[in-house]
C-alpha cells in the first residue's frame, strides 16, 4: 500500500459525530483506527515515513496524555528509542516540571518527569489532534524547559480552521489528515 492509499484508509476510518461533546462540535473519532490493526499500522507507517524522511537523529518520542500514549510507544519502538509521557498534573510520580496553559473552557496543567528528557536531546511530540494548539504548545514549553530540542509535533488530525499550527510556530508540525 502506498502513501496515498494509507492516507485514504485512515480518512475513511475516522468517524464523525455531530454535537459531541457539546452542541456545534463535529467530533472526529479515531476509535476505528485503533481497533483495526491494518489501519493502525498505516497510521504508524505514515508517522514513521515523515520522521525518517526529515530527521537523521531522534532521541525520544514524547506522547501527550492520553491519546499520544496510543501512537507514541509504537512509533518509538520502530526507531528503537524511548517513549516518555507528558501528563495532566498530578499523574506522574517523583520530581516533575509543569506548565499551565489556557483551554477554550478554562485552564489546565501538563507535566513531565524532570529526568524524562535531558538537555540537548532531540524530541518528537505526538498527539492525536491539533485544534487550537494550546496543549501542544504547553508540551513544547515543557521540553524547552528541560533544555531539549523539539524537532516536530506530530498529530493524526489537524483542524485547520482553528489555526493551531500558527500558535506552535516556530515549532514544526506534521499532520497526517487535515480538515477545514
Amino acid at each position: 500500500m502506498d502513501y496515498h492509499q494509507k492516507e485514504e484508509l485512515l480518512r475513511v476510518s475516522i468517524r464523525e459525530f455531530s454535537d459531541f461533546p457539546s452542541p456545534g462540535i463535529l467530533f472526529r473519532d479515531i476509535t476505528c483506527v485503533l481497533k483495526d490493526p491494518v489501519v493502525f499500522r498505516a497510521a504508524i507507517d505514515l508517522f514513521e515515513n515523515h520522521l525518517r524522511t526529515n530527521y537523521s537523529e531522534i532521541d525520544v518520542i514524547a506522547g501527550i496524555d492520553s491519546r499520544g500514549f496510543l501512537f507514541g510507544p509504537a512509533l518509538a519502538q520502530r526507531f528503537g528509542i524511548g517513549f516518555v509521557m507528558i501528563r495532566k498534573k498530578g499523574k506522574l510520580p517523583g520530581p516533575t516540571e509543569s506548565v499551565s496553559y489556557t483551554l477554550e473552557y478554562g485552564e489546565a496543567e501538563l507535566e513531565i518527569q524532570k529526568d524524562a528528557v535531558h538537555p540537548g536531546q532531540k524530541v518528537v511530540i505526538i498527539d492525536d489532534l491539533l485544534a487550537t494548539g494550546g496543549t501542544l504548545s504547553a508540551a513544547c514549553e515543557l521540553i524547552k524547559r528541560r533544555q531539549a530540542e523539539v524537532l516536530d509535533c506530530l498529530v493524526l488530525i489537524e483542524l485547520r480552521s482553528l489555526c493551531g499550527a500558527d500558535k506552535l510556530k516556530p515549532y514544526r508540525t506534521h499532520s497526517v489528515l487535515k480538515y477545514d
